[in-house]
């Protein structure tokens, strides 16, 4: 009942918007409309609020794939989770054996507006995106709060059946979940378990490229910090900064990323596109700079990489529908049927 109610309460807020499709798009200097319900200790440094499709404080025998679905830059979990909630039910029967997994990643004006405990963990307002350190109660990376996420889902004694975990996020989440597929250092606990991980790239605004090649060099030679974390290797935050880059290149190359692009997502004036020289040197608008990425990859020098690239017929910057496509319940369920494969 808690979780039918949460939804509704959700549900509310999720009709006076556009959730996804609007994601970035407003600002986000602004306190978020909602905090999520349940929390999470980080290594004893900070609590992570999320919301949390089933409670896992109890064991979820039922449960064989858990899903990570990552906000963008406005911190609007509530709808994130909406969105998730819209792809499970979409999945059908794929969907039921599915925990549903929201983080979010809050700002100090977010604290102070909802009067938080003081150990709740806020970065600073897009920091967050790149593993930079909380700002408080302690300085933990954001991508080290993924890993505590990581580690839960690693327990047997909670998820006995556990098969496979999906980190995946659209536009500013898609950012997130490609850097962390490059950085992050939770898997090692699920691979212990024998459980599969996936990271899941939708529509995002840009890359983190291991090289200082970029599909508009003219714009990069104009760029003097078009290299720099999250566009490059150059300037890592210290989550990352004692891996070599190539280490973690072969890292990213044997993970198991599938990048979601959606066709219509053409538009170089779109409002929440990162328009910096950094990114635009990756490409004129996100669909071009998903395919010079994974293009890029393809041409390096690591092995080929265990990545695909899916191409989302006829959908924009559009969270709920690429999520909710063939190609979005294949990444996400493992439904079949996508067929877009490039």
């Amino acid at each position: 009942m808690r979780a039918l109610a949460r939804l509704a309460a959700i549900a509310l807020a999720f009709m006076s918007s556009h959730a996804f499709a609007a994601d970035e798009d407003a600002p986000n200097r602004k306190p978020v409309r909602a905090i999520a319900d349940a929390r999470l200790s980080v290594g004893g440094q900070g609590m992570l609020p999320l919301y949390l499709s089933s409670d896992w404080s109890l064991p979820l025998p039922a449960i064989s794939r858990a899903v990570i679905v990552l906000h963008g830059r406005l911190r609007n979990a509530d709808e994130y989770y909406m969105s998730a909630h819209t792809a499970q039910g979409a999945a059908g029967d794929y969907g039921k054996s599915a925990l549903m997994i929201v983080p979010q990643f809050l700002a100090e004006i977010d604290i102070e507006a909802y009067k938080l405990p003081a150990d709740t963990l806020r970065w600073s307002l897009e920091g967050w995106e790149g593993g930079d350190a909380a700002l408080a109660p302690n300085p933990v990376s954001s991508f080290e709060a993924l890993d505590a996420i990581l580690a839960k889902l690693s327990d047997r004694r909670i998820f006995p059946n556990l098969k496979q975990v999906v980190v995946a996020g659209h536009s500013g989440g898609g950012q997130v979940a490609q850097r962390y597929a490059i950085a992050g250092k939770g898997e090692a606990a699920l691979s212990r378990q024998h459980i599969d991980v996936r990271y899941v790239v939708a529509n995002p605004s840009s890359y983190a490229y291991f090289s200082d090649q970029r599909p508009l060099p003219k714009i990069a030679a104009s760029c003097p910090g078009f290299n720099n974390w999250k566009y490059g290797m150059d300037g890592r935050p210290p989550y990352l900064a004692n891996v070599t880059p190539a280490a973690l290149e072969q890292r990213y190359v044997e993970r198991e990323v599938i990048y979601l692009l959606g066709t219509l997502d053409t538009n170089p004036k779109h409002s929440a596109l990162d328009k910096s020289c950094m990114a635009e040197a990756q490409g004129p608008y996100r669909y071009a700079r998903g395919h010079a990425y994974a293009d890029a990859m393809a041409k390096r020098d690591r092995g080929t990489p265990n990545h695909r690239v899916w191409d989302v017929a006829g959908v924009g910057h559009d969270g709920d529908k690429m999520l909710t496509s063939k190609c979005g319940l294949a990444a996400l369920f493992d439904i079949p049927g996508c067929g877009a494969e490039r």
